[in-house]
């Protein structure tokens, strides 16, 4: 399914359109955690290597940043991160 275009959701609630803003983004973020990863595994270079890494793990916090919004915008969101903690 392709990402929401907010252009298109004239509609929507701004929260609504937040809320969606923030899911796209995690949604971003946890992309490029793969693609660091890949990269990581990919290279011979200890140097690159690093930097890869310390790149990676600053889109794991974004990302947990993200879920942190959602925990706190969406109430749905929230409950579904205490009853399956």
């Amino acid at each position: 399914m392709p990402p929401l275009d907010l252009n298109d959701a004239p509609k929507m609630e701004e929260k609504s359109k937040d809320l969606a803003r923030a899911r796209q983004s995690l949604i971003e973020e946890l992309d490029a955690i793969n693609l660091y990863q890949e990269r990581i595994e990919a290279t011979r270079d200890e140097k690159l290597r690093k930097v890869l890494e310390h790149n990676r793990d600053e889109e794991k916090e974004h990302a947990a940043m993200l879920i942190e919004y959602l925990k706190e915008n969406d109430p749905t969101f929230k409950r579904m991160f205490e009853e399956h903690d």
